[in-house]
């Protein structure tokens, strides 16, 4: 049986649609898990949203993806990544990227294994320990998945641990378009508020020069703001767009806990996307770990997919 775990990925689902000569009549449903609760599941068909009832439910188990993205759009879009959450140190290890912004999130502070290292891959994972142990900071590897697999495998003999999955998904902006209804609340800022930097730091756990860098250090980037008619801040969203301007990179998307569940959301990433799309973007990523649900449900909605998944490694000790 599924499991919430299993929300944003691809699924197959047997059900009993009737009887027919005492024997129960089954019909098969394929695609991505977007809900999970005590009463049904929704999935997200090529044919629309389907909602079964868990009392229908004969089989269901997870499937692989359609296709497997190859290796030239994985490094493109971490690539692209990368520039929407640029870390004020970063070096180069023959193709990979080693990244520090003063230990502010684990993106800004890993190295991104991608492309050759010019040098065998235990010597490389060497380069990358003595680089951040001169720092004063733990040793952390991002591995996009299976891009990275071979270098997980290394990790894994010397006793790395992992953090929680996490699922880099993607959308067309057409379909965010199509999902999301355009409002005049939300306020699209070049540089972020006050506010916007308060709801930021409760978040992430404050906000340290390194942070400001991150957020702000990218040509084209946009603040998202929600006031309420007293002016209180209810929800905030980060978009940016690089990739040679393909890709809307969307973070921070963030409602304030009285204004959950009304749609701010979903308004904020309608808001950015439409941003994205004037400036010449085509396409959305955003990153969001496997075992936020909720979030994950949300984007699906919004057509959003897995397109890969990463890790993000920690030296022992």
């Amino acid at each position: 049986m599924l499991r919430r775990a299993d929300v944003g990925h691809r699924v197959v689902v047997r059900r009993v649609v009737g009887i027919r000569n005492d024997r129960p009549l089954y019909s098969d449903a394929l695609g991505e898990l977007v809900e999970i609760t005590e009463t049904d599941l929704t999935i997200a068909t090529s044919k629309g949203p389907l909602r079964v009832p868990l009392s229908e439910i004969h089989r269901a188990k997870r499937v692989p993806p359609t296709r497997r993205p190859n290796a030239t759009d994985v490094i493109a879009l971490e690539l692209a990544a990368n520039e929407a959450w640029p870390a004020p140190v970063q070096e180069r290890l023959g193709g990979w990227l080693l990244r520090a912004a003063g230990g502010w999130t684990g993106r800004g502070n890993s190295a991104l294994p991608i492309g050759d290292p010019d040098r065998p891959l235990e010597a490389a994972i060497d380069a990358v320990e003595r680089w951040y142990l001169a720092r004063g900071a733990q040793p952390l590897v991002n591995t996009p998945l299976p891009l990275a697999a071979p270098v997980g495998a290394a990790l894994d003999a010397r006793g790395w641990t992992a953090r929680p999955l996490t699922l880099v998904q993607t959308a067309p902006l057409r379909s965010i378009l199509d999902a999301t209804v355009a409002r005049t609340r939300v306020d699209l800022t070049r540089t972020p508020s006050d506010g916007w930097l308060e709801v930021a730091a409760g978040r992430k756990g404050g906000l340290p020069d390194a942070a400001r860098h991150i957020l702000t250090a990218v040509r084209q980037v946009r603040f998202a703001h929600v006031y309420d008619d007293s002016g209180t801040l209810l929800a905030t969203g980060r978009g940016t767009v690089t990739g040679e301007g393909r890709w809307l990179g969307l973070a921070l998307i963030e409602v304030v806990p009285e204004a959950r569940r009304g749609g701010l959301a979903q308004e904020v990433i309608g808001a950015l996307a439409r941003w994205a799309a004037e400036s010449g973007a085509s396409r959305a990523f955003l990153q969001v770990e496997e075992r936020n649900a909720a979030a994950v449900a949300l984007y699906a909605k919004l057509g959003f997919t897995t397109h890969h998944s990463y890790l993000t490694r920690e030296a022992p000790g």
